[in-house]
Parts: C-alpha cells; sequence; structure tokens
C-alpha cells in the first residue's frame, strides 16, 4: 500500500511539471507568432491545464477502467467548480466579462445536456458520443479563433519577442507532454491499487483524488491570478477547462475505449452517478456562471456556498 501511495503521489507531481512546462512552451511558441493572449488563454492555457484529465481518461479508458475515466471526467469539472473557482471567488470576489463568458458557457451546457441525455438514456458512452463530443470541440476552437480575429490588433508590448528562444520554447513543449503521459500512468495504475486496497469503487477514487490532482494546474493557474490580481483570468480558464472535460477529455476516452456509466455506488438502489454526480455538476456550473452572466460579478456568498457544497460532496463518496 505504501509503494502505491508513493508511485501515485509521485504521477501527480509529474503531471503539475508537466502540465507547467506544456503551457510555458506552448504560450513562449503562440506568442512568437503573435497569437493574441487572450486567444492563448481561452485555448492553450485552457487545454494545457486539461491535458493531465486527457491523458489520465485516456489511459484510464484504453486499460478497461472506465470508472476512472468517467469519474476523472465529471470529478475535475466539480473540483474546479466548488473548490478552485470557489476559493478564488470567496477571496477575492471579482466583477466579469458577461460577452466573453457567453460563449464557453453556452458551449458548456450544450455539451452537458448531450452527455446528460446520453447517460440517462442509454447508460452508455459509445465511439458516437465521443465523435461528436470532439466535434463540439473542434467547433468551439473555430468559433474562438474567429470571435478573436475581431479583437483590436497586438499592441507594441505584444509583439515585442518574448525571452528565451524557440528551441527553449519546443523542449518545454515535449518535455511537458511526456511528463504528463507518464504522470497519467503512475496516477491510473497506481490508484486502481489503492482503490482496490480501500475497498472503495474505482469511480469514488476517480471523482476525489484523482480529479483533485489532475486539477491541479488549474488550481495553480488560480492562485497565480488571484495573488496578481487576475481572478476574471483564473474563472475563464476554470470555465474553459470545464468545457474541454466534457468535450475533450470524455470525446477522446469515449472514442478510444467505449464504457458503461459506473453503477458500483447506489442511492436507494439507484446508480449514485445519475442521482448525484451528474446533477451536481450542472448545479454548480450554473450556480457559478449564471449569476455572472446576469450581474457581471461574482459574489463572496457564492464562492464559500460551493466550499460548502465540495466538502459535503467529499464526504459522501466516502460514507
Amino acid at each position: 500500500m505504501l509503494v502505491p501511495a508513493i508511485l501515485f503521489a509521485i504521477g501527480l507531481v509529474l503531471l503539475i511539471k508537466g502540465g507547467d512546462w506544456f503551457v510555458d512552451g506552448a504560450t513562449g511558441i503562440a506568442h512568437r507568432f503573435h497569437v493574441p493572449e487572450l486567444l492563448i488563454g481561452a485555448t492553450v492555457v485552457s487545454i494545457g491545464t486539461t491535458l493531465p484529465e486527457v491523458m489520465v481518461s485516456a489511459t484510464s479508458a484504453v486499460s478497461g477502467h472506465g470508472e476512472i475515466s468517467y469519474g476523472n471526467a465529471i470529478g475535475s469539472i466539480i473540483c474546479n467548480t466548488s473548490l478552485i473557482a470557489a476559493l478564488t471567488i470567496a477571496i477575492r470576489p471579482s466583477k466579469t466579462e458577461r460577452n466573453t463568458l457567453k460563449t464557453p458557457v453556452l458551449f458548456f451546457f450544450i455539451a452537458a445536456a448531450f452527455y446528460s441525455l446520453t447517460a440517462y438514456l442509454s447508460g452508455h458512452f459509445s465511439r458516437l458520443t465521443g465523435a461528436v463530443l470532439l466535434a463540439m470541440f473542434v467547433i468551439y476552437m473555430i468559433m474562438t479563433v474567429l470571435q478573436m480575429k475581431k479583437l483590436p490588433a497586438p499592441s507594441a508590448q505584444m509583439n515585442a519577442e518574448p525571452e528565451g528562444s524557440m528551441v527553449k520554447d519546443c523542449s518545454l513543449l515535449i518535455v511537458g507532454a511526456v511528463l504528463i503521459a507518464i504522470g497519467a500512468q503512475l496516477l491510473v495504475d497506481n490508484g486502481t491499487i489503492i482503490a482496490q486496497e480501500l475497498g472503495v469503487p474505482e469511480s469514488v477514487i476517480a471523482l476525489t483524488f484523482v480529479a483533485l490532482g489532475t486539477s491541479l494546474p488549474e488550481l495553480v493557474t488560480a492562485i497565480t491570478s488571484l495573488s496578481k490580481g487576475h481572478g476574471a483570468l483564473s474563472l475563464g480558464n476554470v470555465i474553459g477547462a470545464n468545457l474541454f472535460n466534457l468535450v475533450l477529455v470524455s470525446g477522446v476516452s469515449t472514442l478510444l475505449a467505449p464504457f458503461d456509466i459506473p453503477s458500483s455506488k447506489t442511492i436507494a438502489g439507484m446508480n449514485a452517478s445519475l442521482v448525484i454526480d451528474i446533477p451536481l455538476m450542472l448545479f454548480v456550473m450554473a450556480f457559478l456562471t449564471l449569476p455572472a452572466l446576469v450581474r457581471g460579478k461574482l459574489s463572496r456568498f457564492q464562492g464559500v456556498t460551493l466550499l460548502i457544497i465540495y466538502a459535503a460532496f467529499c464526504i459522501f463518496q466516502f460514507v
């Protein structure tokens, strides 16, 4: 039990560091081609911080551990929203740019509606489901790029040559991707062993420990943004990452290896995933984003409430 726990922790560290280097390398390359910073945040950074989830879920699905793949995507969304974004809001509430949030929020709920209907009506995620989710990802990326093209031209500061070299940026990108792949493998293999040793379902480990571990890049981004007074940047990254968890993470893993909705944990004879996990995912995202879209700001009450919800969710998983 000690060795799997140590390897699990090493996997987390590799995921975090790999994600950090990947984002640094991708951002450096994007700057060299004078891509607007907002576009980098909405695409490269969000994809980079979601890569751990992609690798863990894909590895899990291919290895025949569909419960980890499923639980990681749902758990990461709940964690991103009710822990990471909630911490940011509870510490420093901020105003939001409603126009910027409209597209990712709309796409998230469209994808969530399709994802939920598939879960409730069939209880199975097929390759067709994965293909549809990935198609949503492609459409969102195209719309985002087209939207960014309408922005004002980059400033002189934006046109300044970034520090370092192209070789360094490419090296960070490649090494970061390799570390993420190795970390994901360690996380899945040893997370499965720990779940078996503790006698708890794999989906519970995925919804809590694995989801929290793969969401650490978003947590680091949130803390960094908060310390620099850019709370809105953190919110945008969380919402983008949540969308990518549905359309990219779930899309890739389902396309590689279709799986059934986990049914190992029940409430009054009903599947806990359908009674708790999916409804909670929808609720916390609505509770976070709808007031932001209507009032154009976030309140400390939202942050504290979401933190309480997340604590209750984690307690429920192990009771």
